[in-house]
């Protein structure tokens, strides 16, 4: 009798899941194509920001090009002292 009660558990178990399978794999799709949005506006945004980078290092190039410049004139006549 407990062997009948179990089988029967299954199969009703198994026809619940056949019959809410259409509703989980329709929330599986929705999360899907939710995270690939929400993945490419991370994208867009991550782009947008170096692009502004971008620009504010170009803006700033007069000021820091010759500070560079300076800079490795005088790591140079470190260098070149230390070997002497």
């Amino acid at each position: 009798m407990k062997t009948m009660v179990k089988i029967l558990l299954i199969v009703l178990l198994v026809l619940v899941a056949l019959k809410l399978l259409p509703i989980f794999l329709g929330l599986g799709i929705a999360a899907v194509v939710m995270l690939a949005l929400v993945a490419l506006l991370g994208l867009g945004i991550a782009g947008i920001l170096l692009g502004l980078a971008v620009g504010v290092v170009a803006l700033l190039s007069p000021i820091w090009l010759p500070v560079l410049a300076i800079v490795g004139l005088i790591a140079l006549g470190r260098k070149l002292a230390r070997a002497a």
